[in-house]
C-alpha cells in the first residue's frame, strides 16, 4: 500500500500533464484572481465543511447562514431587493438547468403549458439547450447579427408564441463577449406574460463593478422589469473555487417551482432545493470565505484590474496582421477571427508556446475564432502571450489546412447517425488520429476540423464518441 507522501506525489505527476490554472496562461475555463493566500483561504474553509451534508439544513444550519450570505451578496449586487431569494449551486450549468425547470413549472401551473417551449438566442450557452434536452422543452433558435453578434428583439419577438414558457437573454454571451439587449428582450416577454432569464453566469460578478468604473453598462439585471431569474458564477469573476454558482428569482413564489419535495415513500420527509441531494457543504464554505476576503471594494479593484488586461490584449490582437477583435466585447471575454489562417492552427500552435487559447467551431454562418477569458492575473502576462500569438499566426499561415480531404469530408457528411455503429465510430475517429486508449491527440486542429465538417447530428455523436473513447473501466 503506498505511503500518504507517494500517493500525494502521484497526483503532483498527474497534474504536471494539465494546462496550468495558476500564472495567467490559460485563456479559458480558469478565473484567476492573483490575490497571495486566496487559494489557501479557499482551501481551508472548504475543509473545515467538507464533512457537512447540506441535504438536510435543519441537521446543519450553519448551511442556512452561509447560502442566505452569498444570495444576498449576488442579490444586492444584481439589482435584487427585500423580495429576491435563491439558491447556491453547483456552477452555471445547474442554476440554468434549476431556473429553466421553473420557467417550465411556473408556465404548467399558471398557463397549462404542456408543451412548452424556449426561445433563445443563436449565441446563448449550450446549457439551455442541455437542460431543455433533460426537461423536455421544445428549443426555438434565434439568429443573431454576423457584426454585432447580438439577437435583434423584434426575432426574439417573433419567435415568442402561445407555448413559449421561457425567453433568454445573455450578460455576456460566452462565445463572444457581446451584452444582448436584455431591456428590450425582458419588455417582450413581459408583454406576453413570458418568463425571462438572464444568463449572467460570466458576467454577473463583474458588469456592476465596471459600471462603478465609468464603463457603459446597458441594464441586464433583476432591475430591469420583465426579468424574472437571473444565474451567476462565483467560481468565474467571483474567484471562489469550482463548484460555485448562485440562481436568483424575483420573488420566492417563482423559486418555489425550483423545489422538489415528495412524502411518497416511508423514509425522512425529502425536500431539495437544488438537483443534487447529499452535497458537501465544503465549496459552499468556500466561495463564502471568498466573497467575505474579497468584499466590494476587492471585486472593484479586480475587475479594474480585469478590464486593464482585456484593453492591452484587444489593442494587442487589433495589431497583428490577419487578426480582428469580433462585436464589442462588454467586460473581459474576447472573440478573435483571423483573415490568413486558421484559428485551429493558430490555437495548437498556442498551445506548443504553453497558452491555452479556446477554439471555436463554425456555426449558423459563423466561422471558426478563438475565445479568450481574460482575468486580473493577464495583465502582467500578456505583452508575452501577445508576442507569442503573433508568431503563431506567422507560423500556423505556413501550415496546411486542417480540414479534410474533400472526398473525407462528403463521406462523412453522407454518413448516417443512426446506421453508424462501434465499428464505424471507431473507423471515423480513427481518420482523424484518435486511436482509443492513447489520449488526447497532441494538436487538436484535425480532430476539431474533422468535427467542423460534420452536420449537427453526427458531429454530436462524434463528440460523445471520442469522450467516450477517452474513459474507460480499466484504470492505469
Amino acid at each position: 500500500m503506498p505511503s500518504d507522501d507517494e500517493i500525494l506525489a502521484e497526483l503532483t505527476r498527474l497534474r504536471a500533464h494539465d494546462a496550468p490554472t495558476r500564472g495567467g496562461r490559460t485563456f479559458a475555463y480558469v478565473y484567476e484572481a492573483g490575490l497571495p493566500g486566496l487559494d489557501d483561504l479557499a482551501a481551508r474553509a472548504y475543509a473545515t465543511f467538507a464533512t457537512v451534508n447540506a441535504l438536510d439544513m435543519t441537521v446543519f444550519p450553519s448551511v442556512v447562514r452561509l447560502e442566505n450570505d452569498v444570495v444576498a451578496f449576488a442579490a444586492r449586487l444584481l439589482g435584487g431587493d427585500d423580495a429576491t431569494r435563491g439558491s447556491f449551486t453547483s456552477g452555471g450549468t445547474e442554476s440554468i438547468l434549476l431556473a429553466v425547470k421553473a420557467a417550465r413549472d411556473h408556465a404548467r401551473a399558471t398557463r397549462g403549458l404542456t408543451d412548452p417551449a424556449i426561445v433563445l438566442p443563436a449565441t446563448a450557452h449550450v446549457a439551455f439547450r442541455k437542460a431543455a434536452h433533460y426537461l423536455g422543452l421544445r428549443v426555438v433558435t434565434v439568429p443573431v447579427d454576423p457584426v454585432t453578434l447580438t439577437p435583434d428583439p423584434r426575432d426574439m419577438a417573433g419567435a415568442v408564441g402561445e407555448r413559449t414558457a421561457l425567453v433568454v437573454a445573455s450578460a455576456p454571451s460566452y462565445a463572444h463577449g457581446v451584452l444582448d439587449p436584455v431591456a428590450d428582450i425582458a419588455a417582450l416577454a413581459r408583454e406576453r406574460g413570458v418568463w425571462c432569464h438572464v444568463d449572467a453566469c460570466v458576467g454577473g460578478m463583474v458588469l456592476p463593478y465596471l459600471r462603478r468604473l465609468g464603463r457603459d453598462i446597458a441594464p441586464f439585471d433583476l432591475s430591469v422589469p420583465g426579468v424574472h431569474s437571473l444565474s451567476v458564477d462565483l467560481h468565474k469573476y467571483g474567484f471562489a473555487d469550482k463548484g460555485a454558482s448562485v440562481v436568483l428569482y424575483r420573488d420566492a413564489a417563482l423559486r418555489r417551482h425550483q423545489y422538489f419535495a415528495s412524502a411518497a415513500w416511508p423514509g425522512y420527509p425529502v425536500v431539495n432545493p437544488t438537483i443534487l441531494g447529499s452535497r458537501s457543504a465544503g465549496l459552499l464554505a468556500s466561495a463564502w470565505a471568498v466573497l467575505r476576503h474579497v468584499g466590494d471594494d476587492g471585486y472593484a479593484d479586480l475587475a479594474a484590474a480585469a478590464l486593464r488586461a482585456t484593453e492591452a490584449v484587444v489593442a494587442g490582437v487589433e495589431r497583428i496582421d490577419g487578426l480582428r477583435v469580433l462585436g464589442s466585447p462588454a467586460s473581459t471575454l474576447v472573440c478573435v477571427a483571423s483573415d490568413i489562417t486558421d484559428p485551429l492552427n493558430v490555437a495548437d500552435e498556442m498551445r506548443e508556446r504553453g497558452w491555452f487559447l479556446q477554439p471555436q467551431l463554425s456555426f449558423g454562418g459563423l466561422n471558426r475564432t478563438l475565445h479568450l477569458t481574460v482575468t486580473p492575473a493577464t495583465g502582467p502576462r500578456a505583452a508575452d502571450m501577445l508576442a507569442d500569438l503573433a508568431e503563431a499566426v506567422r507560423v500556423a499561415a505556413d501550415l496546411p489546412s486542417p480540414d479534410p480531404d474533400p472526398d473525407v469530408a462528403e463521406a462523412i457528411a453522407a454518413l448516417n447517425p443512426a446506421e453508424l455503429g462501434p465499428e464505424d465510430m471507431a473507423a471515423v475517429l480513427a481518420a482523424a488520429g484518435i486511436v482509443p486508449g492513447e489520449g488526447v491527440p497532441a494538436r487538436s486542429a484535425p480532430v476539431l476540423a474533422l468535427l467542423d465538417a460534420a452536420p449537427q447530428e453526427l458531429k454530436e455523436l462524434f463528440l460523445v464518441e471520442f469522450v467516450g473513447s477517452l474513459f474507460s473501466a480499466s484504470g492505469a
